[in-house]
């Protein structure tokens, strides 16, 4: 059996958003391994899409997703992890079997469950990043398709520290031109505010100019123009102009 690739790198090191966006390119399969502490997330990837996500931390396990979104009660999760200990049997499937959520319910639910964890690790600023490259499995893994381009967008929309992210976007007057297609903007589902800011990409219009215009804050302007640039949904303008200062971010 061949040797599977494995990349290796710290949080402090890597923009994981960036590395995710590649993947999404060259729409390689493989798994994502992210730990910080005790805490390890893993996220499976295939053509694309995220299709399974995991975590040790017990704040993202299923039942305490499911009593956060208001769909069980304390009582019953405590009673469905107990009868969870005894039988063996996987906590979404005692839910079933008690009435309690519906298939399409619990379809529902672990896909918020799968996003809540991909997104939370966009927020993470040490820890280490592990990807190989295959086709992994956790036992009775349930797969949802989550649209790689999507979580990023969403991810790096929950970024607090911006200014790390707005470093890697050039300069006050840096020039972006638009490079994306409709079926892109479909694919991705921008909502109207997103698009609102995509569209004063225009080949003139300088970045502090976007983000001051734009129909956020300039903090979340910019961190979303982050998100646009590692999609290739607009590229840099070259221009034999010396920029001047860094663009100053509020927070």
């Amino acid at each position: 059996m061949g040797k599977t690739f494995q990349y290796r790198e710290t949080l402090e090191d890597t923009a994981l958003s960036e590395m995710f966006a590649t993947i999404y390119r060259h729409k390689v399969p493989g798994l994502i391994e992210i730990s910080r502490d005790d805490a390890v997330k893993r996220i499976y990837i295939n053509e694309g899409n995220v299709i399974h996500a995991s975590s040790t931390d017990r704040s993202d396990r299923l039942g305490a997703h499911l009593y956060r979104l208001g769909k069980l009660t304390r009582q019953q999760l405590v009673e469905t992890m107990k009868a969870r200990e005894q039988s063996g049997k996987r906590h979404g499937q005692l839910l079933i079997e008690d009435k309690l959520l519906s298939p399409g319910e619990l379809y529902d639910a672990i896909r918020t469950q799968m996003e809540a964890i991909v997104w939370s690790v966009f927020s993470w600023q040490r820890g280490e990043v592990t990807f190989r490259i295959g086709d992994f499995c956790e036992p009775i893994m349930i797969r949802i398709h989550l649209p790689m381009r999507q979580m990023i967008i969403r991810g790096i929309k929950q970024v607090s520290d911006t200014k790390a992210l707005v470093a890697r976007l050039g300069r006050k007057k840096t020039v972006f031109q638009p490079s994306y297609s409709t079926e892109d903007l479909i694919e991705i589902g921008l909502d109207s505010k997103d698009y609102q800011l995509l569209c004063l990409v225009d080949g003139k219009r300088s970045l502090i100019d976007i983000c001051s215009k734009g129909p956020y804050s300039i903090s979340e302007n910019a961190r979303l123009l982050y998100a646009f640039n590692i999609l290739k949904l607009i590229t840099k303008v070259e221009t034999h102009s010396a920029p001047s200062g860094s663009v100053m971010i509020r927070m």
